[in-house]
Formats: structure tokens, C-alpha cells, sequence
């Protein structure tokens, strides 16, 4: 079992993360603030009477303001900020005033009778509690502050009498998962392992009790994977955010094989047969679900943001209980394309739901409602009526060094490769990198016996200055007496496939330089780029980008002529183009445009 090197031990230092890193508490951590502000989140918070104010509050919103806590609370843990501190205590003050005497915590509920809490599984309680839990512990690790903790362990431990000792709530289990994984945390943070044992109560419960939904209604128990007890399940279904949040509960259960099982199950099924090239996942917004195997749509594409961090959750656990490349690489892909192209540059605004093409004109009619599509939005915006992955984005970024390094014994693993220092009980690591622009890394170990260096799936080829064995992804190499440890990475463009039984995809190719999926946008290559036509053999050029931290792509293309009339004999009528590719996760920051992710290929 690895131990992660927690973001309290490792700091980033430079480079494409540590200029993420700096927008985000810079820039987002108040942008988030503000809009939850406009939008009246934290004064909810105050519980005011219904009646004495204009505005309807959500029944999740404490939701959204526990995860800016906790994205605050990773920033004040290494940058003292007077501003965030001051409001983020301000909030938890507030959350604690209004604590109900046996220990209910839900600013929604808490001024509507108490007959009103624990009867509507939809109403997301227990979701709602584990982000508070979460938030929890991250202040208190960060601050050394405990009123905060004590505050959820009394939630906690109402919620245990409820469901466990007394069975007296309306239901079994959570509609929206979460709650249980926060409560594994939550065991950690205390070592209390009532709480753990509520955790695994939770999982063990699903998809077995009449309370939770008629059995046999198929499709409402399938959306939130309560259809069949948890150990029997393969396949991730239904609401891509909580299949994902299930899962990551799955993994903590190590001990029981049942559940590591079924987990690493599940994880084959979403990333082998329902996962897109940037990570991507859900494929429809109906139910914001995952639907059939090599199902993936690109223009209407869900894919929410939120999603994609729930499966660098989940990754990042079965990571620590099995050392494998697959799972750190799938964290990689999440964190360079699905996740990350959830916030624009800026670091102000952000997208819900992440499509692998656009076409800007489309949305400009009606066809969304007379075809019953949903088209996803062409602009980042800074907030959403349902806005939970900003604060999502917002505590991820902030955390993300713990995603770097583990260790196990006297072996120091690393996963990630970022410029960064770290160090765990005698054992200390410097890494220097340009990563991902390009993929020479230096790495300074002292310590350690030997360092577990990943492999990236997408690398052909890598040499390293020490003997190694490569196992499940990884370079195994004793550690040098000068502890130097230097890797090289060829990082070079790259033509992707889909399988053919992805329908959507056929006869196209997807470009990708290392980690980072690339896209075509109108703003640099003009209008009906889905007219364009790629050669895979042809040479593709590299330019720097201040912008981006990674290369620009510039490739030859061909360009199908309009013609005449709308339907005509067969005329290869097509002019050369140069095409300018950019990194998808900067889709969408310079005004609307057309963007495709997959082009049409021809081979000479």
C-alpha cells in the first residue's frame, strides 16, 4: 500500500503547474467567491427566514460553498492570504451558529421542519455532508483549527444513530454518492472508525433495500448505480459524477476484496469502452450518463468537468493500493484535457460540460429543441445555476501536488512529473521540468533506495542515466550514490484512432503531443473545418507558446472546395491548407469558434 506524499509536503515549483497553481488562488479563489456571493450561496449560510428574502436557494448550495472552503483551505496551508482567511472563517462561523443542537449541518433544511430532513434521497443530504466533511478535515489539516471538525463529527455521528442505530430516514443510502468517501477521510482525519464503518455501511446497503427506490425500477436505481449491490457490479452506469464518487468509495474499502474487485472492474469498463480521448466522461446529457459501450458522441458530448475529477479520485485510489501506470496515466489525461479544460486561461470562467467539437451555429437555432438535442454551450461562463465544478476545479488545483509522489518502504514513487520538492519521513525529492513542453526531467533523490519512475502510456521512447526493470508501467532503478536520477521522455506529436466500433469517430484521427490532446479552432484555421482533411504522414511542426505552456502544432491539410449547387457528381476539388492545432484544454478562450477534436484523414 503506498502512501501519497500529501500537498502539505510537496510544493510546486515552477512551470506549467506552478503557473495553473497561481491563477487558481489568484484569480479563481476569488472569482468563485464573488459569484457564490452574487448568487446568494454564503449568505444562505445566515439561514435567514424564507420569507424575508427574494431569492430561492438550492438545496445543494452548501454544497458548492464546502468545496471552496476546501480549496481555500489547500492554498492558506502554504499562502497566507488575509482576504480568503478572513471570509473563509466567516463562512464556517456561519455553518456553525446554525448547527442544530443534536448536530445537523444543512443550511437548506435548517429553517424548514425537522420532519423535512432525511425524507427525499434526491434531495442530496448525504452528498451535501460529505463535502462538508471534506472541507472539514482540509481546514483543519491546513489551519490546525478543530471547531470546524468537531462541527462535522457531530453531523457524523447524528447520521450514523439515523441510518445505522435507528434506521428512522426515509431511505438507506444517498441518491447522489459522496458522503461515503468523505467519511473514509473523515476516519483518517480523527481515527475514529465508527466512521469508516459508516462508509462501508453506505456501500454495503446500496442496491439492496426496497426504501431506496422500487427494485424494480430499473432505470431510476441504474442512474445512481443502486440497481444491484455494489460487489456485483462491472460496469459503470448511469450519472457519470456519482459512478465515479461510488467508485472512488470502492477503492478505499481495501480490504475486502470483493469491493477491489468489482472496482477495478468497473475502471476497466470506463476507460477501455465508455471514456474519451481527453478523459472525458458521460456521453449524454440526459441524466449526465454514461450510455452503451463506444458510445461517445462528439458534438454532444457531456462530459462533465466534474467528472473528470471524480475519476482522478477514484485513479488516485487504486493507484495507492496497486502500483500501476494505467491508473496514474488515466489521472495525467484527466488533469491535462478533461479536467483542466473545465476553466478558461483566465482563470475566471468555466465550462460544466466539455464537448469534443463545436459548431457554433447550430446553437444559434432551434434545433436543440425541435430535435430534443442538447448542444453544449460555446463560452465559459462564471457561474451555473447548478455550479458545482468551479469549487471543484478550484480545491483539485489547489491540491493537485498530492497527485506527485508516494512511498512505500524505501521506495519513492513518482506519478506525476512537475517541477517540485517534496519530502516524506527522511525521504526528499527535487524535480526539475519543463513537463509537459517537453519531456526531459531531472530528478534529485535522497533517501530512498530505489525510485519508481511512470512510464507513460503514450511514450514510445524514454532513456534513463541508471539501471532499471520495468514492471506495470513503471521504472524500477536503484538510486545512484549522487542520487541524480536524469529521464527523457520523447515527446512528439502523434496521429490517435478510435476503436471501430465508436461510431463517431470513423475515419478520423485525433492529434496528441505527450499527455496533451490537441484541436482544430476556426480563430486560427477559419470556417467548415469539418470539410478538412488531415495526412497522418505528413510533418507537423512545433512553435513555442507563452499562452498555453505547451507547443503550438502546425500540420498541411487539405481544404474541400464548396462547389456548386447543393448536391453534385463526385469532383476531388481541394485546396492545400496549413492547419494550426492547440491544445484542447485552451479550446474557447479567444471569442466563438468552430473546434473539432477528431478531423477526417486521407492517406496519399
Amino acid at each position: 500500500m503506498l502512501t501519497p506524499i500529501s500537498y502539505q509536503s510537496c510544493t510546486v515549483t515552477g512551470g506549467f503547474w506552478e503557473n495553473r497553481q497561481q491563477i487558481n488562488r489568484s484569480v479563481t479563489a476569488r472569482a468563485v467567491y464573488e459569484r457564490f456571493t452574487d448568487t446568494h450561496r454564503f449568505d444562505l449560510l445566515k439561514c435567514p427566514s424564507r420569507d424575508a428574502v427574494e431569492w430561492t436557494p438550492h438545496h445543494f448550495w452548501d454544497s458548492d460553498v464546502a468545496k471552496w472552503l476546501e480549496g481555500a483551505a489547500y492554498i492558506l496551508a502554504k499562502h497566507p492570504d488575509p482576504w480568503l482567511q478572513e471570509r473563509a472563517e466567516e463562512a464556517i462561523a456561519d455553518l456553525l451558529a446554525n448547527q442544530w443542537p443534536d448536530g445537523y449541518m444543512n443550511s437548506y433544511f435548517t429553517v424548514t421542519p425537522a420532519e423535512t430532513r432525511f425524507t427525499n434521497r434526491d434531495r442530496h443530504e448525504l452528498y451535501t455532508a460529505g463535502h462538508l466533511m471534506e472541507a472539514a478535515c482540509a481546514w483543519y489539516e491546513s489551519t490546525g483549527q478543530d471547531a470546524f471538525l468537531k462541527g462535522v463529527c457531530r453531523y457524523a455521528d447524528l447520521i450514523y444513530r439515523i441510518f445505522v442505530e435507528e434506521n428512522s430516514a426515509e431511505f438507506v443510502t444517498g441518491g447522489h454518492p459522496e458522503v461515503e468517501l468523505a467519511l473514509v477521510r473523515l476516519a483518517q482525519t480523527t481515527g475514529n472508525q465508527k466512521y469508516f464503518d459508516l462508509a462501508k455501511f453506505f456501500l454495503d446497503q446500496r442496491g439492496k433495500n426496497a426504501k431506496d427506490g422500487p427494485l424494480n425500477d430499473w432505470t431510476k436505481l441504474l442512474y445512481d448505480m443502486s440497481h444491484m449491490p455494489l460487489t456485483q457490479q462491472t460496469v459503470a452506469e448511469g450519472h457519470a459524477v456519482r459512478a465515479m464518487y461510488l467508485a472512488a468509495a470502492m477503492a478505499d474499502m481495501t480490504e475486502d476484496p470483493a469491493y477491489r474487485k468489482a472496482a477495478g472492474a468497473i475502471f476497466q469498463n470506463t476507460t477501455k469502452k465508455r471514456m474519451y480521448i481527453t478523459g472525458g466522461l458521460g456521453s449524454q446529457h440526459v441524466g449526465e450518463a454514461f450510455t452503451l459501450d463506444h458510445d461517445l458522441p462528439n458534438a454532444t458530448a457531456y462530459a462533465e468537468t466534474c467528472a473528470a475529477l471524480a475519476m482522478i479520485f477514484f485513479a488516485k485510489r487504486l493507484l495507492q493500493v496497486t502500483p500501476r501506470g494505467c491508473y496514474a496515466d488515466v489521472i495525467e489525461r484527466e488533469l491535462y484535457n478533461g479536467a483542466l479544460s473545465g476553466v478558461s486561461l483566465d482563470g475566471k470562467s468555466f465550462f460544466y460540460v466539455n464537448p469534443l467539437e463545436l459548431e457554433p451555429a447550430f446553437n444559434q437555432t432551434n434545433m436543440a429543441t425541435t430535435q430534443k438535442i442538447k448542444r453544449p454551450i460555446t463560452q465559459r461562463v462564471e457561474v451555473f445555476n447548478c455550479s458545482c465544478c468551479p469549487p471543484n476545479v478550484l480545491r483539485v488545483l489547489a491540491s493537485m501536488s498530492e497527485l506527485l509522489y508516494s512511498v512505500e518502504e524505501d521506495t519513492l514513487f513518482v506519478h506525476q512529473y512537475a517541477a517540485s520538492e517534496a519530502e516524506h519521513q527522511g525521504i526528499r525529492v527535487q524535480t526539475q521540468t519543463r513537463y509537459p513542453a517537453d519531456g526531459r526531467i531531472s530528478i534529485q533523490v535522497t533517501g530512498a533506495k530505489t525510485a519508481a519512475l511512470r512510464i507513460p502510456g503514450w511514450c514510445e521512447r524514454f532513456t534513463l542515466n541508471v539501471p532499471y526493470d520495468l514492471k506495470e508501467g513503471y521504472a524500477y532503478a536503484w538510486v545512484p550514490a549522487d542520487g541524480k536520477i536524469l529521464l527523457d521522455l520523447e515527446m512528439k506529436p502523434v496521429w490517435m484512432q478510435t476503436n471501430a466500433y465508436v461510431p463517431d469517430c470513423a475515419n478520423k484521427v485525433a492529434l496528441m503531443r505527450g499527455p496533451v490532446v490537441y484541436c482544430l479552432e476556426g480563430v486560427d484555421n477559419g470556417s467548415r473545418l469539418r470539410n478538412v482533411l488531415v495526412d497522418p504522414n505528413a510533418p507537423i511542426g512545433e512553435t513555442e507558446s507563452d499562452s498555453f505552456g505547451v507547443p503550438i502544432l502546425k500540420t498541411k491539410g487539405l481544404y474541400r472546395l464548396p462547389g456548386e449547387g447543393l448536391y453534385g457528381r463526385f469532383q476531388n476539388l481541394h485546396q492545400e491548407k496549413e492547419l494550426t492545432l492547440i491544445p484542447y484544454f485552451a479550446f474557447a478562450n479567444r471569442g466563438e469558434s468552430e473546434m473539432y477534436v477528431w478531423l477526417n484523414y486521407k492517406l496519399p
